[in-house]
């Protein structure tokens, strides 16, 4: 029998809550029993499921990770970037949840909860789901779910009843959003408001989303404040050298430079360190710290690095990298947001190279969004450097290009709905 509709949230809000919650149960059991529903589930929640099925995750009963412990929970929360933002959040967010019955859920980017503050009656429900400081929420632990499916597809995400792939959540609704940091793209975690099942608000998801998106707006007025202390800090060292230099914040954002034309942001190795190192975008650099950053001095007679390979490394679901391996300056690492992620995926299929229009057609499905693609990809050249070609778009014929993938098609780049992505995963389903 053919699904004649798809679900979306309008129609589940305008249904009563009871008839909601049983016809995603039978749409749920059909999907597990591999039979055709009658109604299709949300593309977000199908493909959600999908990955579940190919993990392993027992949609019948639930798993619960350890516990963090009182001091590993203590020392995530001090490092964690969310803590800034936390007393925006509780003022945002808490009255609000309190008053609904629901709470306020904040994890980290490896879906351990980090912050629960709520409805008493509500946070004593949590703890009976295992829904408590420490614990593990990421989808392939507990499956699908507001708080491990928004980490996965990097959107906000609301998840009613039996959505939720494992059944001894079905009693509630979660609705999530990611938090990014505006500093350089990391996913930092996910604010999260969770109830019973009849406490469920369509317009709760869009609050949640906004009090998200402010939250970011406030790292980003940090991060200009930042930014001008080190300037402050910089400039007068910067004036008394000569040749190149630089000095960058410890995301590579530049705060001041001499020599050399300005560039709002170079990028980095994931680990950075005082001495020597090797950028794509400047060659060698002596390498010396700055109170909030580092000052990095061009070689005027550098030894171009002989790259051999290029490992483009999208086997996670939420974190993706590029090394370059070679030369007398060694190796080199740079994490990659999702877009770029999805850009040097597609050319690494492509290694006689790929125009922008057809770039445009695989990311987009319109070859007419050119200057996207060319924005984005002057971005990659920032780091990349003559690794990556142009007219076409490529690889260099003498770097050995590889790739590593996950080891389900559904995990390749999850986020992604680039239509070139989503035929990749399908091409390799068994």
């Amino acid at each position: 029998m053919e699904a004649t509709s798809t679900l979306d949230l309008a129609r589940i809000s305008t249904m009563d809550r009871t008839q909601a919650a049983r016809l995603l149960a039978s749409v749920r059991h059909a999907a597990l029993a591999g039979q055709q529903p009658r109604v299709s589930p949300r593309p977000v929640i199908e493909e959600s499921w999908e990955r579940m099925l190919l993990g392993g995750v027992d949609p019948d009963r639930d798993f619960r990770s350890r516990l963090l412990g009182v001091e590993e929970l203590e020392e995530r929360r001090r490092t964690s970037p969310l803590v800034e933002i936390m007393p925006m959040l509780r003022d945002a967010l808490v009255s609000v949840a309190d008053a609904a019955h629901h709470i306020m859920v904040v994890c980290d980017a490896d879906g351990r909860v980090l912050w629960r503050e709520g409805h008493s009656t509500v946070l004593r429900k949590a703890d009976s789901l295992g829904f408590e400081l420490g614990a593990d929420w990421s989808e392939g632990v507990v499956g699908t779910n507001g708080i491990g499916t928004p980490l996965v597809v990097r959107r906000p995400v609301h998840v009613f009843s039996a959505e939720h792939f494992v059944e001894t959540h079905h009693a509630w609704t979660c609705m999530g959003s990611p938090i990014i940091d505006p500093r350089d793209g990391r996913l930092l975690g996910v604010v999260d408001i969770s109830g019973p099942l009849n406490t469920m608000h369509p317009a709760t998801l869009a609050l949640v989303d906004a009090v998200a998106k402010l939250a970011e707006a406030r790292l980003r007025e940090s991060h200009v404040t930042a930014l001008d202390r080190l300037r402050s800090v910089a400039a007068p060292v910067l004036a008394r050298l000569q040749g190149r230099a630089v000095a960058v914040d410890t995301r590579g954002w530049t705060a001041a430079v001499t020599g050399m034309p300005h560039t709002d942001r170079l990028a980095l190795p994931r680990s950075m360190a005082a001495g020597r190192t090797w950028l794509p975008s400047l060659g060698t650099c002596a390498v010396e710290p700055l109170p909030g950053g580092w000052l990095l001095r061009v070689d005027e007679d550098p030894q171009p690095l002989a790259a051999t390979r290029v490992i483009l490394d999208v086997s996670g679901p939420r974190r993706w990298s590029v090394t370059v391996e070679g030369g007398g300056a060694g190796g080199w690492t740079h994490e990659l947001s999702p877009r770029h992620a999805e850009l040097l995926y597609l050319l690494s299929a492509h290694r006689k190279g790929r125009s922008a229009s057809g770039l445009a057609d695989d990311m987009f499905g319109d070859p007419a969004r050119t200057v996207t693609v060319r924005a984005e990809l002057s971005r990659v050249r920032r780091y990349l450097g003559d690794l990556l070609a142009h007219r076409p778009y490529r690889f260099p014929e003498d770097v050995d290009v590889r790739v590593i993938l996950p080891e389900h098609p559904a995990n390749l780049l999850p986020h992604s709905t680039a239509p070139a992505v989503r035929e990749a995963r399908r091409a390799a389903e068994p």
